[in-house]
């Protein structure tokens, strides 16, 4: 009987993997559905879930496929993808390995065209207050644009039509393949950098969302935003908007609108300076007779026919003035005299000598007087003090002692005031007036108070 042959499951799982390869019908395979538990990775893989109503299978898109798209995936969105079925070795399961991937039921480039709109606007890029304010009279006009386009032309011949004094810089891009993006930004840069349009016209023709894909690009729309020189945006036609023009300055529906836009018609300036000469030339005039009619009254006023009496009169003012002056300085320099005197004899009574003399004389006065105070109190207080002496000493136990009366203490020098105090062999001390007897209690007899 033979032995059946048992496989690892790295064997196993291999040979599953070599009939998933093998089976054409399992490469290059188109299958629709909905994404779930996406992840994209730092490397810039992307890990999901594909799935409908009733099953789902893990997919796999590389870097390599993933950088081409014009749109972002999100969970819940409906897509159609191109892959080869195959087996993940290490878990033994079987995913898709995604090569394409469109939305299912939009265009690619409009969901990406909607996403980039939504993401911008919330950045703010659309904003009025960050658009610049058009020149009104521009030096030079700055054109970017594909050099052999029908819409450089149509700019030129409406700049030289309106405003045939503006120069006009080309700065040639491409407008149109997957090179026109960054062509079109460094225009921009360079336009910037030489600082030498005073407004600039971003655009082309007409064309499919395809044909026009370059101004809805992220790296063009911040170009554009972060351009120093106010930006027109006339990409297409009337009805075709894109990204560019929502960030641009100012949106304009042709590239020939553009160049209207960007410049005033040459007739309305002439006639806006014609206006204003006119203006002036009446201002002028009406200044010139008012200023004629002031010197005719200066030339009849009483000063121009009779300057001498007016001279005389000045002079009379002249003295008067000063007889005013020389009264108004005396009394002027006696108030001023008579301040000073009586600050000199303030400040001879505050003069630091005599308010040291004085300081002394009270220094003296109230010294005498403290003497005579203390001298008071000393006497009254030692007049007390002996009277006190002399009724303590009254009082005082020695001088009972005077008369054959003793003290009895313990050997803690307790007073011993009864017989009480004391018990059978306890030494006692008996203080007398001249000295101490020390002695042992042999009795004692206690008798009552009132014996």
């Amino acid at each position: 009987m033979n032995q059946p042959i048992y496989l690892t499951i790295h064997a196993l799982t291999k040979y599953i993997k070599r009939k998933f390869d093998a089976d054409p019908h399992l490469q290059n395979m188109y299958i629709k559905g909905e994404i779930s538990n996406l992840k994209q990775h730092s490397s810039g893989h992307m890990y999901f879930t594909l799935k409908d109503e009733k099953a789902r299978i893990l997919a796999v898109m590389f870097s390599t496929y993933t950088s081409g798209m014009k749109f972002v995936p999100e969970n819940g969105m409906h897509v159609l993808i191109k892959g080869d079925i195959t087996v993940y070795e290490p878990s033994g399961q079987y995913q898709i390995y995604v090569k394409e991937m469109a939305p299912d039921g939009i265009g690619e480039l409009y969901l990406a065209y909607e996403q980039l709109k939504t993401k911008l606007e919330q950045e703010g890029l659309f904003l009025d207050r960050y658009k610049k304010a058009l020149p009104p009279y521009p030096n030079t006009v700055g054109v970017i644009t594909s050099p052999t386009g029908a819409a450089l032309r149509d700019i030129i011949t409406t700049l030289r039509r309106r405003y045939p004094i503006a120069n006009v810089i080309i700065y040639p891009a491409l407008v149109q393949g997957t090179q026109a993006p960054m062509s079109v930004v460094r225009a921009i840069e360079a336009a910037n950098s030489r600082d030498e349009a005073d407004v600039l016209i971003i655009g082309r023709g007409g064309g499919s969302i395809e044909e026009l894909w370059a101004f809805n690009e992220e790296k063009v729309a911040r170009a554009v935003f972060s351009s120093r020189i106010p930006v027109i945006s006339a990409v297409g036609h009337e009805t075709d908007f894109t990204i560019s023009d929502f960030v641009a300055d100012l949106r304009a529906p042709t590239p020939t609108g553009a160049a209207e836009l960007a410049v005033p018609h040459i007739n309305e300036v002439l006639e806006k300076l014609l206006s204003r000469k006119n203006r002036m030339t009446r201002e002028m005039q009406k200044k010139l007779s008012t200023e004629q009619n002031r010197l005719q009254n200066l030339e009849k006023s009483y000063a121009f026919r009779y300057p001498q009496r007016l001279y005389e009169q000045k002079l009379e003012q002249l003295d008067r003035t000063m007889d005013r002056f020389n009264r108004g300085f005396d009394k002027y320099f006696i108030r001023k005299k008579e301040s000073v005197q009586r600050l000199s004899a303030a400040l001879r009574r505050r003069d630091p000598e005599e308010l040291l003399k004085a300081a002394h004389s009270k220094l003296d006065l109230q010294s005498r007087m403290l003497k005579r105070l203390m001298d008071g109190i000393y006497k009254s207080k030692l007049q007390s003090f002996l009277h006190a002496a002399s009724a303590l000493d009254a009082r005082s136990p020695l001088k009972i002692m005077d008369k054959g009366y003793s003290l009895v203490y313990t050997e803690e020098e307790h007073l011993v005031k009864s017989a009480a105090g004391v018990k059978p062999g306890d030494k006692i001390v008996v203080k007398m007036k001249d000295g101490e007897i020390s002695c042992k209690v042999e009795d004692k007899k206690e008798r009552p108070i009132d014996e």
